[in-house]
């Protein structure tokens, strides 16, 4: 403090910009002297003749859509403890990319892998926030530099300020039959980066592929655009580019329905991919059956059309995603002395459970009780590698080499058996911790015992969970689909939308803990509730206004819908074990449109930009009143 207090900066203020339209006008000061008109990075994603595809089409439809710049809200801000000494960097960190961060900090500071560590404890959520390094660097920098250990806690306004969701800008040009056939589609996609690209090159181009929902569509022109501005960096969060991109779309879906007189359960099924066809153009094709997840929440909802005999407002929205889920997982079991079992596993517990998963795969495999299974905290110096906890791959990709180390512990087991029977392998049944051939039984930790002499011992069991795992075209290695439904009642004198029913579906491929998986949906759909209804951070003079949890509201128990009903279809088709595929990001797409659709049909007040603040609708119900 001394030390501060003894240094005076003066400050040369420049202009800044803030939001989209800023950065990219004309003459906009640049954020970065590399980056003509403030683009970090742009794609595109062709198929067809779009020219062609709007000269054939009965009606183009255009709007444009916006979508807030929201706060991740992990319950525990950004948090690290560096140490600094001959042994080299220890860091103790509350992220999901132990492995990541200790390749960034290893070429920071031009270490060895062998000599950077990271510790990774319970952490209290991070929907993305936590991914790649964020505050690690600094506090190692500081370690360094006091050579004492040094540990920095955010709170919640410095959380604010270091990462968050890109809003976006998306305009949207649909071409359409007159029967409701969809025929092209043009967008332009402008998602605000802030200072420094993070992620938002990957968000960009995963954006591309979202904006299409799961509709067959002949010809597309979609481009992307990531832009720089003088605000907080964007980076992963929930389902990247997915909110953002079916807002848009599942929105004017509805626009085209009222245009066109037909109801928006029937266009959305007359032009719904079927599984096996192309999605993303030359990726892999769809392997969710979209019309058996539908006909289960319009069922639920009752639906005969988007108004009830009482008024009560009706939406509908999909959610598609091809999460990246990229493969290199490596997990170990060990079998210990005693028969209970130890797994090594690089997969981040940040509240999804994986821990219980992970447990529950190894248990199955041994043939062991679940309370046998103890998973080990990890430490980047013992624990084996993991990409990364993200793109909903831990069940799949890493429960894929956690059920390949088990199955290799188990044939161990089955051998040493095998040897103590005289019995061949197929003889011996395991079951509760022992091997049985017959009414002759054996503990697991008496066959280790007798293996190694009596001196104790454990069998070690690797997993490997690679390209080689990956279907062609693995691109992406599976599709993550969320269907959402609603029933709303609207306050015409405040503009409030209580939500009567929310029904979402999510095809899981097979729910190894069906429990958790419904609560992974659950509250993908309330964090969806909070972009909707409240969240938003709002700048002004390049400041934020309202970097705190009274002036940036979260969705509460009271905004958990009257009727709250979560589906799960399971056809064990997935990559992962037991045909499971990733879950928990796709609850969130459908949300805001499916509600703002709602409001449409039972107000005919159409908003296109978030969040539905009470004044907002009011305003639009009003004026669509005096219109």
């Amino acid at each position: 403090e001394e030390a501060l207090n003894k240094i005076h900066v003066e400050y040369e203020e420049l202009a800044a910009v803030i939001t989209i339209q800023e950065a990219i006008g004309e003459g906009a000061p640049p954020v970065h002297s590399f980056a003509p008109n403030n683009i970090c990075f742009q794609d595109q994603l062709v198929k067809g003749d779009v020219a062609k595809g709007f000269a054939e089409s009965d009606e183009i439809i255009e709007d444009t859509f916006e979508f807030p710049m929201v706060y991740h809200y992990s319950m525990e801000p950004h948090t690290a403890i560096a140490k600094v000494d001959a042994e080299g960097i220890t860091v103790w960190s509350s992220n999901t990319h132990p492995f990541g961060i200790r390749q960034e900090i290893a070429e920071l500071f031009g270490y060895p892998l062998s000599r950077v560590r990271i510790i990774v404890p319970f952490v209290g959520g991070a929907y993305g926030s936590k991914s790649g390094s964020k505050i690690e660097p600094l506090v190692v920098a500081l370690a360094r530099k006091a050579g004492r250990p040094v540990r920095v806690v955010q709170n919640v306004s410095e959380a604010m300020m270091t990462v968050r969701r890109h809003s976006a800008i998306c305009k949207v040009k649909t071409g359409v039959k007159r029967d409701g056939t969809l025929v092209a589609k043009e967008a332009e996609i402008y998602l605000n980066t802030g200072a420094f690209a993070e992620t938002g090159p990957t968000v960009t181009s995963r954006s591309l592929t979202r904006i299409l929902g799961p509709y067959r569509i002949p010809h597309i022109r979609a481009t992307g655009y990531c832009v720089y501005t003088n605000t907080v960096s964007a980076a992963s969060f929930r389902s990247i580019g997915g909110p953002q991109t079916a807002w848009a779309t599942e929105s004017q879906m509805d626009i085209i329905a009222q245009r066109l007189g037909i109801d928006p359960v029937q266009i959305r099924l007359k032009n719904l991919l079927r599984k096996g066809e192309e999605l993303k153009p030359k990726g892999r094709p769809l392997d969710a059956d979209l019309f058996k997840g539908m006909e289960k929440v319009v069922q639920s909802l009752g639906w005969d059309g988007p108004v009830t005999k009482g008024g009560r407002g009706r939406g509908v929205a999909f959610g598609v995603t091809d999460p990246g889920a990229p493969l290199a997982s490596t997990s170990t079991v060990h079998v210990l002395s005693d028969g209970s079992v130890v797994l090594l596993v690089g997969t981040v517990e940040v509240g999804q459970g994986s821990r219980t998963v992970m447990s529950q795969i190894v248990a199955e495999e041994l043939s062991v009780p679940l309370e046998r299974v103890t998973v080990r905290s990890i430490d980047t110096a013992y624990t084996p590698f993991d990409r990364s906890t993200g793109s909903s791959r831990s069940t799949t990709v890493m429960g894929k080499a956690v059920q390949l180390a088990a199955q290799d512990a188990r044939s161990q087991l089955m051998e040493l058996a095998s040897e103590h029977f005289e019995a061949p392998p197929e003889a011996i049944v395991l079951r509760d911790g022992e091997a049985w051939v017959g009414g002759k039984g054996i503990s697991y930790g008496e066959l280790i015992h007798r293996h190694f002499a009596m001196q104790g011992g454990e069998i070690i069991g690797r997993g490997y969970a690679h390209s080689g795992m990956a279907p062609t075209p693995a691109n992406p290695l599976f599709w993550e689909t969320g269907i959402g439904g609603v029933e709303i009642e609207v306050d015409r004198d405040t503009g409030e939308i209580a939500l009567k029913r929310y029904v979402t579906a999510a095809d899981v491929g097979k729910a190894l803990h069906p429990l958790q998986c419904e609560g992974q949906d659950e509250g993908s759909v309330m964090m969806g509730i909070g972009h909707t209804f409240y969240e938003s951070v709002i700048y002004e003079g390049g400041q934020i206004l309202n970097s705190n949890l009274i002036d940036y509201k979260v969705p509460t128990f009271k905004d958990v819908p009257e009727h709250f009903e979560t589906i799960l279809i399971e056809d064990e088709n997935g990559p992962g074990p037991y045909g499971a595929k990733g879950m928990g990001e796709g609850g969130i797409i459908p949300v805001a449109p499916a509600i703002a659709n709602a409001l449409y049909w039972s107000t005919g007040a159409r908003i296109k930009e978030l969040p539905l603040t009470p004044e907002r609708v009011w305003r639009a119900v009003n004026n669509k009143r005096q219109r």
